[in-house]
């Protein structure tokens, strides 16, 4: 990744951590009180993590990372911004938690640690922040233990190829070329008083999978699902069961999937 494309991002997830944690999506006073981040598929499909170490790339602000220590395990977060981290070490001193969260490049996480982990855990708007998944599929595979479980939940790449509308496509599904875009508010507040710029990459279900091949990963599942947790994108409607779906197509369109590897 050019450093220049790499600078860009990080100030466009420097200007929304505090924005985020003043969210209702964050909810944080409900977290701070407990309330887990997590969503019932990647607790169901990760299981128990007792014991475990487990080292959380792109963590953001800590939530996740803090609710899989709540869940048992010895937890480190890596991000590559100091204001994320810098929040996140706050939350964790408040609660009184033992979370280890360390500023880094994820293509650069196997450097900023001297340890080897049970599990390697992403999830929810990662990959698309970098340009090629051959150094970032390495890296992973050298966070792990010998038969350590690699686990990512992300948005579907097809829901990528849409406008913000999701009314037409506007974009390849494959990594044709980098994304630039201007974003005004974000995901978790549409009407905060921030304007970005950022720059992204479609990565298909192929190239993801030979990424993770080509790192000698081998993958234990890859499963798609109908429907997002989270209500971020338009023309989505809440389901009985939680989370929401395509309010036109309803779960004809993937909308999430799921990958869980083990390094032989």
């Amino acid at each position: 990744m050019e450093e220049s494309d790499k600078e860009i991002n990080k100030q466009h997830w420097e200007a929304r951590v505090l924005v985020h944690m003043a969210s209702d999506m964050y909810n944080m006073n409900e977290f701070l009180k407990g309330r887990t981040s997590l969503n019932s598929t990647e607790i169901h499909e990760l299981g128990d993590v007792t014991g475990k170490k487990l080292c959380h790339l792109q963590c953001h602000f800590g939530q996740d990372s803090i609710s899989w220590a709540r869940a048992g395990a010895s937890v480190t977060g890596i991000d590559f911004s100091s204001e994320a981290i810098k929040a996140a070490q706050q939350i964790n001193n408040q609660l009184k938690l033992k979370v280890k969260f360390i500023e880094s490049d994820v293509l650069k996480a196997a450097e900023a640690v001297d340890e080897k982990f049970d599990i390697v855990f992403t999830s929810y708007g990662t990959i698309g922040w970098l340009p090629n998944l051959d150094d970032w599929a390495t890296q992973v595979c050298k966070l792990l233990k010998p038969g350590g479980v690699f686990y990512m939940i992300d948005f579907h790449p097809v829901v990528w190829m849409f406008n913000d509308e999701l009314t037409e496509i506007g974009y390849s599904y494959f990594n044709v070329e980098k994304i630039i875009e201007e974003t005004c508010g974000t995901y978790a507040d549409r009407n905060a008083d921030i304007k970005t710029q950022s720059i992204g990459w479609n990565h298909s279900l192929s190239e993801i999978s030979c990424a993770l091949i080509d790192a000698k990963l081998r993958i234990e599942f890859l499963h798609e699902f109908g429907f997002s947790w989270y209500n971020i994108f338009p023309q989505l409607k809440a389901r009985e069961e939680g989370g929401y779906m395509h309010e036109v197509y309803g779960e004809k369109m993937p909308m999430m999937y799921s990958f869980k590897c083990i390094k032989d």
